[in-house]
């Protein structure tokens, strides 16, 4: 039906040694811009229909970064935003790695809640987001063809609560999932599945993702465009 970018944002002060979550203000550090900079190198070739993202800033600039390329507005979304991490936002990850939820976290995402009354359930978080790319294919492919490419900014668990549904894993292996800084991860959506055609690509070549015009992929070796061709394919 579509195909789905998924960049998450690039480094910021706090990624890696805390927990950011929803702390406003949260923007890429100097090396987080140079990253953000070099994806929208390699995005820039690609016919992008929409760039999307999360609301919160550091995303935000990761994709005015990428839109400035194709001359396109970002719109935000909500429901592409961070897990809310509740009482354990803006806390060390060795500080909440001694936290008992931390090992169901690891374990058992799915009986995960953050603790707070802002706190979010990591099963909410993947349903919130899951529906918003259902929302978006269907948009982006109202407006601008079934082959047509739009990127998402998120973050990293929303990032692999979607790639886990497109693999059809239950949500408590999503954290065998990586989805590094300025990371490109791409799910191509079908009318019977989705494919999962790059994850967590820091630095590939991206000519292979612009669609071949209809002319030269109708019927292309007898397959239709949900089939998974047996054997690998060349």
């Amino acid at each position: 039906m579509t195909t789905l970018l998924l960049v998450r944002h690039g480094l910021t002060a706090m990624t890696g040694p805390v927990l950011a979550g929803w702390t406003p203000g949260v923007r890429l550090d100097e090396r987080g811009r140079a990253q953000a900079a070099a994806l929208a190198a390699r995005l820039a070739p690609l016919p992008l229909a929409a760039v999307v993202s999360s609301p919160l800033e550091r995303c935000v600039e990761t994709a005015e970064a990428v839109a400035a390329g194709h001359a396109e507005k970002v719109e935000t979304d909500d429901r592409f935003g961070e897990v809310r991490y509740g009482d354990w936002t803006g806390r060390p990850l060795k500080e909440l790695a001694e936290e008992p939820l931390w090992r169901v976290v690891q374990a058992h995402p799915s009986a995960a809640r953050f603790p707070g009354e802002a706190g979010e359930a990591l099963a909410d978080a993947q349903h919130r987001a899951v529906t918003a790319v259902r929302d978006w294919n269907e948009r982006i492919a109202a407006a601008r063809g079934p082959d047509a490419l739009y990127a998402v900014c998120s973050h990293g668990d929303i990032i692999k609560s979607i790639v886990a549904d497109a693999l059809g894993l239950h949500l408590d292996q999503f954290q065998r999932i990586q989805a590094d800084p300025a990371s490109l991860t791409v799910i191509r959506y079908t009318e019977t599945r989705p494919f999962v055609v790059r994850l967590n690509d820091t630095g590939g070549d991206v000519a292979g993702l612009i669609p071949e015009p209809p002319e030269e992929r109708s019927g292309k070796d007898g397959l239709g465009s949900s089939d998974a061709v047996v054997g690998g394919g060349a």
